[in-house]
Parts: C-alpha cells; sequence; structure tokens
C-alpha cells in the first residue's frame, strides 16, 4: 500500500471545465458538491483505501521562528493565491493507477449547475524512504 495526497486548490490549478467559484454557487449545489465528498470518502473507508480528508478556509498567515526569545514573526494574512490549497484527501492504495483512478472519480465532483467540476487535483505520493546518496 502507499499513501498519496490528492490536493484541491482554490486557484493556480489549470481552470476546470465547469470553472465557477464556490462563492457564486446556490446553496444546493454546494449542498450535492459536499454530498458527494462525503459519500466519496466513504466508499474509500469501506474499501481501506481512506486516510483522512479536510477542507481549509482561505485565510491563513505565513509563520516563521523569530529568533531565540523572541515571538513568531508572520506575514499575510494570506499565502500567494496561486497557492492556496482548499483541501485535501489522503488515501493508501495499491498503486499509482489506483490512486489516478480515485483522483480522476473525486475531479467529477459536482459543482455550478450540478455539472462535474473536472477540477485538476494534485496528487503526490508520499515520501517513504530518504533518497539513497550515492558518490
Amino acid at each position: 500500500m502507499a499513501k498519496y495526497l490528492l490536493l484541491k486548490h482554490y486557484r493556480g490549478a489549470p481552470a476546470s471545465v465547469n470553472d465557477v467559484p464556490m462563492d457564486r454557487w446556490k446553496p444546493e449545489e454546494i449542498t450535492a458538491h459536499i454530498g458527494f465528498m462525503n459519500d466519496f470518502a466513504e466508499r474509500l473507508r469501506e474499501s481501506g483505501e481512506f486516510v483522512d480528508a479536510q477542507a481549509l478556509a482561505p485565510e491563513g498567515a505565513w509563520v516563521q521562528y523569530g529568533g531565540e526569545g523572541r515571538p513568531p514573526v508572520t506575514d499575510g494574512p494570506f499565502a500567494e493565491t496561486k497557492d492556496l490549497i482548499a483541501g485535501w484527501m489522503v488515501i493508501d492504495v495499491d498503486s499509482y493507477d489506483r490512486a489516478v483512478e480515485l483522483a480522476g472519480e473525486l475531479s467529477a465532483a459536482p459543482g455550478a449547475g450540478g455539472e462535474p467540476i473536472h477540477e485538476w487535483l494534485e496528487l503526490r505520493p508520499f515520501l517513504t524512504e530518504p533518497p539513497t546518496v550515492t558518490e
């Protein structure tokens, strides 16, 4: 089994087919989208492939160590807008092909007008072992 992170972005990914921002969706479209996400996660729980999923608010801040005895330094409230992450799902699957298959299914979550979004999801494998350095 291998773990993969599926990242959903607010913006910055290539435009989706149904490219209407969620803040312009009707309440029933948001409900349908969340229902799809919950049903998808439940199906993966049943198959043993689900690890975690979370949605993130768009606000946030960068934080950095401020030095010995000094408070952390913050900058924000936002990261570069192209880098904002809307949420994630972690899956644990048998193969990269299965991860791609599931990411494709998740990409079809309904959006505006009840139509599939066809959004781009970033698929990243978890690092399992440090790289081997040879000289």
